[in-house]
């Protein structure tokens, strides 16, 4: 018995209704990127604020068992930084606090290119590390730096990786980890985001002028 032929016939696509579903997938996938390329942005400089503030939390457990002072102001007599202030080797302040700190992943910014190193032993060093230190930090001065995004520009650069911003100082951010904005870690444990002038992304962020209006005329900050 012969099968029953049927009337309908299988109905493919055009190639003109091909083309639009392409233009209308292209459309909508312009108009999607850039919004989640914006919100990745967001979300990375997110991470990096709570790695921040882990940091600047591991700054103040530790001074809090040193006579209330940071490892830069210690000798290492003491077990501190002070010695190595001015040596280039940032990563000391880091890596005396090991037990705060728990993980050397937290000192990558998750925008950040550098590599996390594995413990804090002797391979760790400054490429494995993403932010400032305020070498003069004083928990008296709560609104004073602690640490901080490393892509600071402006301010006068002195030897050994030593960067001093006074008031009126020009200061921004390079576009390298976030950008053109950034985020630094005060002494009151607080950390702060900073945007720059007519940045479209984060227009409502403060500037660093905001900052200087609140801080000491000066902060010495040791950029690895």
């Amino acid at each position: 018995m012969k099968p029953r032929l049927s009337n309908q016939r299988n109905q493919a696509m055009t190639l003109v209704e091909v083309l639009v579903v392409i233009a209308i997938i292209t459309l909508l996938a312009a108009l999607l990127l850039p919004a989640l390329a914006t919100a990745d942005k967001k979300a990375l400089r997110i991470t990096c604020v709570n790695h921040l503030m882990q940091t600047d939390m591991s700054f103040r457990i530790w001074e809090g068992d040193h006579t209330n002072h940071y490892p830069m102001s210690v000798s290492t007599n003491h077990g501190g930084t002070f010695e190595y202030v001015e040596s280039g080797e940032v990563f000391r302040h880091f890596q005396v606090m090991s037990n705060e700190l728990s993980t050397p992943y937290i000192l990558v910014c998750p925008a950040d290119v550098r590599p996390r190193a594995k413990d804090f032993g002797s391979t760790f060093c400054n490429t494995n590390i993403s932010y400032c230190v305020g070498v003069d930090a004083d928990e008296t001065k709560p609104e004073m730096i602690v640490c901080g995004d490393r892509n600071i520009v402006g301010g006068t650069r002195l030897t050994n990786g030593i960067l001093e911003i006074t008031t009126n100082q020009f200061v921004g951010w390079s576009s390298e980890m976030h950008d053109g904005a950034g985020n630094v870690g005060l002494a009151d444990g607080s950390v702060m985001q900073l945007g720059r002038g007519r940045h479209t992304e984060w227009p409502d962020w403060p500037e660093w002028s905001d900052l200087e209006a609140r801080t000491v005329a000066t902060n010495r900050l040791a950029i690895p």
